[in-house]
């Protein structure tokens, strides 16, 4: 097994929440609190647990208090990639933060969703598992029943070897995509700089046989989309606690 250590991740943190607003008119999604605690910290808290000692954030929509929150963190070493120009969305990025982020495997953790831990942190299963040598994405998965939140069908099925495909909906099976997955850098090179998703990667190594998945376990994740979600995420903090 080749591994290299995994010790940077890519926080996305530049979207608009068009959903939450009115909440979001004046601050930006990520800022948003979630039992007291908000979903940017709760992102580098994870980061931090999984022993990640540097974090790439993207900023675009209110970018300036993201910048401001980031600065606060002692425990992890955050830097600024600036989409102010021009939002890039989720592939676009990562593309554009690459220089900041190296040439080895790096972590990504979606700003606006978090899981709750209750057994052995699930960020450093993933590193453990993560194996370059047949993977070029792992992705964290959960349980519709371990979600809140979450309104879509399932994203993926999987493999007994761990390996993913597309979920057809229609037949009820598969796995929800929890917002979280390692990338082996190399499979960006040369790529576009201008906004698109990092749905084209999953797809891409799906081709090739190398997207792999790891199943949140003793866990919870919980995404927030609306108030009303907020409503929901809040009360299921209370009930977790």
């Amino acid at each position: 097994m080749h591994k290299k250590n995994i010790d940077t991740a890519m926080v996305l943190a530049a979207g608009f929440g068009k959903r939450l607003r009115p909440i979001t008119d004046k601050m930006p999604k990520p800022l948003v609190k979630v039992g007291g605690r908000t979903m940017l910290d709760r992102a580098l808290d994870v980061l931090a647990d999984g022993a990640i000692s540097k974090a790439v954030v993207n900023v675009h929509y209110l970018g300036d208090q993201i910048v401001a929150h980031c600065k606060t963190r002692q425990d992890i070493d955050c830097t600024i990639s600036d989409e102010s120009d021009a939002i890039l969305e989720t592939g676009g990025g990562t593309v554009r933060a690459l220089p900041l982020l190296g040439d080895a495997p790096f972590a990504l953790l979606n700003a606006d969703t978090f899981w709750i831990d209750q057994g052995e942190p699930t960020l450093q299963r993933m590193i453990k598992t993560f194996d370059e040598s047949k993977m070029d994405i792992l992705l964290l998965l959960c349980r519709v029943e371990d979600a809140t939140g979450h309104t879509g069908g399932h994203d993926f099925t999987m493999a007994s070897d761990g390996r993913l495909a597309r979920a057809k909906n229609s037949d009820g099976a598969g796995y929800i995509y929890a917002g979280a997955a390692i990338y082996n850098p190399a499979i960006f090179d040369g790529d576009r700089k201008e906004a698109h998703s990092l749905n084209v990667y999953f797809d891409q190594a799906i081709a090739k046989n190398r997207l792999f998945g790891i199943i949140l376990e003793n866990g919870h994740w919980i995404t927030v989309g609306t108030p009303q979600g907020l409503a929901d995420a809040e009360a299921k903090l209370r009930e977790l606690n």
